[in-house]
């Protein structure tokens, strides 16, 4: 009597704990933070191969200053799952559902990028079909192709890896930890990259002369963040120009006529890590006569 009792108490503190657990459309928080890790790692990796192939060089395609995270991807599938994971197998649902996420977080994500940090991480104003540049058709069909594929083949394989992390810890505590531990860092790296591109931006805009709406603003920053000699010093310490441009190469602003200015074209600086190969297949010769004009 007394063991069923003690067995009917345990039972309880179990589905105690099992309430207390936080999550999201059905999935813990901590297995979301899993998602965003895995999927921002795998799309700096195809990002990183993309480059390769399309510009011949290895340039940076970290969304954060510190750490191999593409945070679009991360982002982008952590809300196609918790968004999608419930509707059923259906490769029409899966592609009308995913064609609608992916196409609000692309708009969402390029739209915050551009009021919070006053950058444009893409534009597709030049493709056709497209909502203020920020979204197009073209990539929409993308995110619905996407959708079927994650939802209905890849994250299954991945819930298992995770599931086999999970299973090499000893305690939930620890995993709890763990998961704390790497959230802090993320959210430190995600500050500070916030930081460091208003920085470089400020400076740049002053440095060259942009003319950016708001000009006048800018120039009371600049004064605010570089007559402070500590902060200058430590700003260009660890986020100077080299640092800034390599970690982000694609780094740009729109200036009052509408015209996109890319940074690394007032800089003499290398902005990728290394040319793997020439995409336009020429040898030393033939540059040199493109220069003299031949």
């Amino acid at each position: 009597m007394k063991n069923k009792k003690e067995k009917i108490v345990q039972a309880e503190v179990k589905k105690e704990k099992v309430k207390k657990t936080l999550t999201i459309n059905g999935i813990s928080i901590w297995r979301i933070l899993a998602y965003f890790i895995i999927y921002s790692i795998a799309g700096y990796i195809i990002e990183t191969l993309y480059g390769i192939v399309t510009k011949g060089v290895w340039e940076s395609r970290q969304s954060f200053l510190y750490g191999p995270f593409c945070g679009i991807y991360g982002l982008g599938a952590v809300i196609m799952i918790v968004c999608l994971h419930k509707i059923p197998k259906k490769y029409n649902l899966l592609f009308i559902g995913g064609f609608i996420v992916g196409s609000i977080t692309e708009y969402l994500v390029s739209l915050f990028g551009e009021l919070l940090l006053g950058v444009k991480w893409w534009d597709y104003s030049a493709m056709p079909l497209n909502l203020n540049g920020r979204i197009c058709v073209f990539f929409s069909f993308f995110w619905g192709f996407l959708a079927i594929y994650l939802i209905a083949s890849l994250n299954p394989k991945v819930d298992r890896l995770i599931n086999w992390v999970k299973s090499k810890f000893k305690t939930q505590k620890s995993l709890k930890i763990f998961t704390v531990t790497v959230f802090i860092l993320l959210m430190i790296d995600c500050i500070a990259t916030g930081f460091a591109i208003q920085f470089f931006k400020v400076r740049m805009i002053e440095k060259y002369n942009i003319n950016v709406p708001n000009k006048e603003l800018v120039s009371k920053q600049y004064d605010q963040i570089y007559n402070n000699k500590k902060l200058s010093d430590f700003i260009y310490k660890f986020w100077g120009d080299e640092k800034m441009l390599k970690t982000f190469p694609n780094l740009k602003t729109q200036d009052v006529d509408g015209n996109i200015v890319y940074m690394d074209s007032f800089l003499d600086i290398q902005p990728y890590y290394m040319k793997i190969h020439d995409i336009n297949n020429k040898n030393s010769s033939d540059v040199e006569e493109d220069i003299m004009g031949k």
